[in-house]
């Protein structure tokens, strides 16, 4: 299960059930997707082929929406 968390432009932010317990989010685009830690700080984890333009695109969707997100992720896993 993969709830979707955002929607924002051509990115769509999603979490995967029991993948790992450290605070993250996936975004998808139509051409890839790309996992960010929160913790510390807002972290590139992985990418899979997205340009450098839609990596930075990615990743001001997720600090645009960082507390929908937090909220989402301590809701759905019950932090």
């Amino acid at each position: 299960m993969a709830p979707t968390v955002v929607r924002d432009g051509q990115f769509r932010g999603f979490f995967f059930c029991r993948e790992e317990s450290r605070m993250h989010v996936h975004v998808s685009h139509l051409d890839g997707v790309v996992k960010f830690w929160f913790t510390p700080a807002v972290e590139l984890a992985t990418s899979t082929a997205l340009s450098d333009r839609q990596l930075r695109d990615a990743r001001a969707v997720v600090e645009s929406h960082i507390e929908e997100i937090r909220n989402a992720w301590n809701r759905h896993f019950g932090a």
